[in-house]
């Protein structure tokens, strides 16, 4: 089953690159004379068709049947508007990683309740829908929309907009309320916003959480006030660890170089970023280095960014996250975008000596090509000649027993939940249930004698030599494929009680909606700080039309917008 399994994926990647070369070296073959078919001759597409789905247009966000082809190697996402036209976006680097990510899927786990139920159908109905097919791993509970930055490239347009918002102690003890009842105990809720750490309640909120089922607090900042107020820091150290449960910070760490931190986040902030990582390890608390990659700008430094990651005593991982280009950054080309497999070919370059691509693997309960992830174990000084790490797949045959499709192996159940966990969106290193994970997993497993390391013992003192690293891209407009949706495990949770799948919040307008209901205040369909999309269109060199660069004919558009099409029966996928 899996030998054919491998055959099938291998022949379709090499179909879709062998006849891309028929086209351009054997014309003779498809008949072609002088670049154009001969009389009644044809030719091969120079795509293979994977699969079909259902997307948004980018610009009107109505529901569209979307394709999935291989062409050239590389994956890509079409689809078309009625009115709009064709649009396309490359959405995977590496078209046999994508084929073979889907041994790795799992089935999912069914939520205790239900919020929404299905009326319109996926992304309509959000949620979480009965027709959803994962639970939630990640809870994100967006406190306000006030931030103390502007960043060109802030996906929920936060700042100082008149549609803003807050949440008070009452709403946000109902949003937790509405994970819990979802989840049990649930693993993991983020606080996020906005900037949360501005909000007046924020330790009033991490108190709510930590006295209440969820295992553990993650707070997404971006640093500013951990680097300017020591008191603040040491409080959220005191409550690390209350009632067993660990906070751990989610620190936006874009890079090194100054104009990686101007177009951005804005301004340059490399000295806050260092003094807010110093302030936290004194207080004791771990760190995740969140880095928004954007192709061109700072994909050159990855491996850097992992080395600091290593040598610092709060970080305990590190988050690459290609830019996500809906709210504010739209104006970008989808054909050209930083894709997961991307990303982590450039860490394997950047650092051969620590990586190979394979030490990576799909997250089994999201959908697989959506994120990827690795466990390293160190040894010795950062900085220093002794100092070595060895990525711990290749202690553990995780592939022997993530692997359900082939039923190669069939491990007992208790080690493949710890290994599900442990490849799971509600991983953070530095807490102790993926510590307690990552044990239960060696101990059941002990591979000593399939690799001659002892693991139990290898990974005695977690705290200092367990390191982890994500990869994961966020769908937009672009590439949103509701297939990978419906398997979301990664929920904001609403003032209403919904629990919307995070790609969707963001690309198919349950934000606007949220803000509209919480504020009072219309919001626009393209966002006050946002470059208004249809005058960017552009056409791609296959019909398709993308988001150009403003230079293509001098006006900041293309020539070719398309007629509206007047038989456009579709309807947005959330109304407001």
């Amino acid at each position: 089953m899996r030998g054919v399994a491998a055959a099938c994926c291998a022949g379709l990647v090499e179909a879709g690159r062998v006849n891309a070369e028929v086209l351009v070296t054997d014309e003779s073959a498809v008949g072609v004379t002088n670049g154009q078919p001969a009389a009644g001759g044809k030719r091969d597409r120079d795509e293979v068709f994977v699969e079909y789905t259902k997307s948004i247009c980018p610009v009107c966000k109505v529901v569209v049947d979307a394709q999935v082809n291989i062409r050239d190697d590389k994956v890509y996402l079409r689809k078309r508007c009625r009115e709009h036209g064709w649009f396309e976006a490359l959405v995977y680097g590496d078209a046999q990683a994508y084929l073979s990510s889907a041994r790795f899927n799992k089935p999912g786990t069914i939520p205790l309740t239900f919020q929404t139920e299905v009326n319109e159908g996926c992304p309509s109905d959000c949620g979480l829908c009965p027709e959803h097919k994962q639970h939630a791993c990640l809870g994100i509970i967006e406190v306000n929309t006030n931030c103390n930055l502007d960043c060109p490239i802030c996906f929920a347009d936060s700042g100082h907009q008149p549609d803003g918002y807050a949440i008070t102690l009452e709403q946000c003890a109902r949003m937790l309320d509405v994970f819990v009842a979802s989840e049990g105990e649930a693993e993991v809720v983020m606080f996020s916003g906005g900037e949360p750490t501005i909000h007046k309640h924020i330790l009033d909120f991490i108190d709510l959480a930590q006295a209440k089922p969820i295992r553990n607090v993650n707070l997404n900042t971006n640093g500013i006030r951990l680097a300017t107020d020591r008191a603040f820091v040491a409080a959220l150290g005191e409550r690390n660890g209350r009632h067993g449960k660990s906070i751990n910070i989610y620190l936006q760490f874009d890079g090194f170089d100054e104009r990686t931190h101007r177009e951005i986040r804005g301004r340059d902030l490399r000295e806050i970023k260092k003094r807010a990582l110093d302030n936290c390890a004194e207080a004791g608390l771990t760190v995740t280095l969140v880095a928004a990659i954007e192709r061109g700008l700072n994909e050159h430094e990855l491996g850097d960014i992992i080395e600091f990651g290593l040598a610092h005593p709060a970080v305990r991982s590190v988050s690459f996250q290609p830019v996500t280009h809906s709210g504010r950054h739209v104006e970008f080309d989808p054909l050209t975008r930083l894709t997961n497999s991307d990303v982590i070919e450039l860490v394997a370059a950047q650092r051969p000596d620590w990586f190979a691509k394979d030490d990576f693997f799909p997250v089994p309960c999201c959908f697989p090509t959506c994120r990827s992830i690795t466990y390293l174990l160190t040894e010795g000084t950062p900085g220093e000649s002794d100092f070595g790490i060895v990525p711990i797949p290749r202690l553990i045959q995780v592939e022997d027993y993530l692997d359900y499709v082939s039923n190669r192996v069939v491990p007992d159940y208790a080690v493949r939940e710890a290994l599900e966990k442990l490849w799971s969106a509600s991983a953070f290193m530095g807490t102790e249930t993926t510590e307690e994970k990552l044990r239960a997993a060696a101990e059941a497993l002990n591979c000593a004698d399939a690799c001659g390391v002892n693991l139990p013992e290898a990974i005695a003192n977690l705290t200092d030599r367990a390191f982890m690293i994500v990869v994961q891209d966020f769908q937009d407009p672009y590439t949103l494929n509701v297939k990978q949706l419906m398997k979301c495990c990664v929920e904001e949770i609403t003032p209403d009680g919904r629990l919307i799948p995070f790609c969707a919040y963001n690309s198919v307008g349950y934000r606007e909606q949220v803000r509209e209901q919480m504020s009072g205040v219309t919001v626009a369909d393209v966002v006050p700080n946002a470059a208004e999309l249809q005058p960017l269109l552009v056409d791609s060199p296959y019909g398709s039309k993308i988001a150009g660069n403003g230079s293509s004919n001098g006006s900041g558009h293309g020539e070719g917008h398309g007629r509206v099409d007047g038989t456009n029966v579709g309807q947005r996928a959330v109304g407001r």
